[in-house]
């Protein structure tokens, strides 16, 4: 089978789009090597000062290790509860289907204030009971997160799962194999990557996550997008630019190494 590649006006037009989209962010790139305390171009001197910044003040290294945490933490979680979630009604179809699918959904659609706000008042409720799981709590935190990307997880698998053959777990279903079995040694193998692609999403969205956050936390949970927040809404710390352009490399090569391990499977 031939593959047609795109002609000189598609490659123009692709080329056009991505530095339009990419243009902006890569303006960081030389405001983070400025030697002013404000963001500024720098005006013939280069300097390392804002990201000796970041490995000098404790804050930054705080809000990183404390984002890293939340951030795995909820990808584990949340990504368990999809697949178990999406597994289920794929294996089952209960006569309700659609109106599970759409609850979970939920919070993708409510308006993020509206959901900061409820989850806001579940915390400081948590709070009377128990001082680990509450507001402005990095355990808090993370169940807040979970709420707000089990949605995407779920959509994500899903979409690993269209593309899955059901004969073949129902020849297992025929030959005895139980549901366990259908479940890890069927059904999981076949959209490994598609799981895969959902815990790295959720742990981007909650890796970036500020609007509910920012309802959620006050001085004892400071996550790193909140901290970069602070640092824009007080006095514009140019080391926020130092650590956008440390995030744009980290972000850039994940997603190369996700297309590299990914190249075998559809090649």
């Amino acid at each position: 089978m031939t593959l047609q590649r795109p002609g000189p006006a598609a490659l123009t037009l692709a080329t056009g789009v991505a530095l339009f989209l990419l243009l902006p962010l890569l303006a960081v790139v030389p405001i983070s090597f400025t030697p002013a305390r404000f963001l500024t171009m720098p005006n013939g001197t280069w300097s390392l000062l804002h990201y000796r910044d970041l490995i000098d003040n404790p804050d930054w290294i705080a809000g990183i290790l404390l984002s890293l945490r939340i951030g795995l933490v909820t990808s584990v979680i949340a990504t368990g509860l999809a697949l178990a979630f999406a597994l289920g009604v794929w294996m089952y179809q209960p006569r309700f289907a659609a109106v599970l699918v759409g609850f979970v959904l939920l919070p993708m659609i409510v308006p993020p204030v509206v959901s900061a706000m409820t989850l806001y008042f579940l915390l400081t409720g948590l709070s009377q009971v128990s001082s680990l799981v509450g507001y402005d709590t990095w355990l808090g935190v993370t169940l807040a997160h979970v709420v707000m990307t089990v949605p995407f997880a779920v959509v994500l698998i899903f979409v690993a799962l269209a593309q899955v053959d059901r004969r073949i777990d129902l020849a297992a279903r025929g030959l005895g194999a139980s549901v366990l079995q259908r479940a890890f040694r069927i059904i999981l193998p076949n959209i490994r990557f598609g799981v895969l692609s959902a815990a790295l999403m959720v742990f981007v969205l909650s890796w970036e996550e500020i609007g509910v956050t920012l309802f959620i936390t006050s001085v004892n949970a400071v996550t790193l997008p909140r901290l970069m927040w602070m640092g824009v809404h007080d006095n514009i710390d140019p080391a926020i630019a130092a650590l956008s352009v440390v995030l744009i490399v980290i972000t850039t090569l994940v997603l190369l190494g996700r297309m590299a391990l990914q190249r075998p499977e559809t090649a």
